[in-house]
């Protein structure tokens, strides 16, 4: 059969990404506590394309896929993007993974256990080195410095959402960077509390105000100490309680 995609393409205009979105694949990730985790993930894949080349294969992306099978590792991701590379003639390899994951938290006093969901992207790529970026969004709570200050009695507080990239050279645990973010916040966030668990969390959160700025300084101070990590980005978006937008603070390793 004659092959459409593999004709030369006289435009000369290199495409940056060409690929698939929005697979879904099912996935065993390993697990800090109890060793694996199942999971279903979202998935983009893509190469970049040719000047001369007018399309790529796109079945030959799920079946790269297929050669990972469901357990997901480094060195299964990387070689996907050598299969990708392989199969499809390209330079560069491009995987994108998004997915919920599910740590445990316990209460602070009835110590109560309940799951809390982590949105998670792991970004693969590879040229000539293997690069691999994870991204972890956390739930926490931040307690405005200047209402508390300004005010006879109580403060604003609300739900923040702390958006933590890394690069790292061995590996890092999810669970690591959900601890980072609780650190650097107010006060954390729980998916179960009685009585006395709110009271110590609405407390712990009155007595460590912080801005967004604050909150992203403290996330930084830490994923510094980290020799693993070599670089990062953290965004903090408080989900403002009384006013009618968000606020939110950005850091980035080196940005000077």
């Amino acid at each position: 059969m004659k092959d459409v995609q593999s004709e030369k393409d006289i435009r000369n205009i290199p495409l940056k990404h060409v690929g698939i979105k929005k697979l879904r694949w099912p996935l065993t990730l390993l697990d800090k506590e109890h060793g694996e985790q199942n999971t279903v993930a979202e998935i983009n894949m893509a190469v970049d394309l040719p000047h001369d080349l007018r399309g790529t294969h796109m079945s030959r992306f799920v079946e790269c896929m297929q050669e990972l099978g469901n357990s997901l590792s480094l060195d299964a991701l990387e070689t996907v993007l050598d299969g990708l590379k392989s199969h499809l003639q390209a330079q560069k390899a491009y995987l994108e993974l998004r997915f919920p994951y599910f740590i445990t938290k316990i209460a602070p006093v009835s110590e109560l256990k309940s799951l809390m969901d982590l949105d998670c992207v792991l970004v693969a790529e590879k040229d000539t080195e293997f690069s691999l970026k994870m991204c972890v969004e956390v739930p926490i709570q931040t307690l405005c410095p200047c209402s508390k200050e300004i005010s006879e009695y109580g403060a604003h507080n609300q739900r923040a959402i702390a958006k933590i990239e890394i690069v790292m050279s061995e590996m890092v645990w999810i669970e690591e960077i959900a601890n980072i973010a609780d650190l650097g916040a107010s006060a954390p966030v729980y998916g179960l509390l009685k009585r006395p668990d709110e009271k110590f969390v609405t407390e712990q959160a009155y007595n460590n105000p912080r801005f967004v700025e604050d909150a992203v300084r403290e996330i930084a101070l830490l994923l510094e100490k980290d020799s693993r990590i070599k670089w990062y980005r953290v965004i903090v978006e408080s989900i403002e309680s009384i006013h009618n937008h968000s606020a939110y603070a950005c850091v980035e390793k080196d940005w000077e």
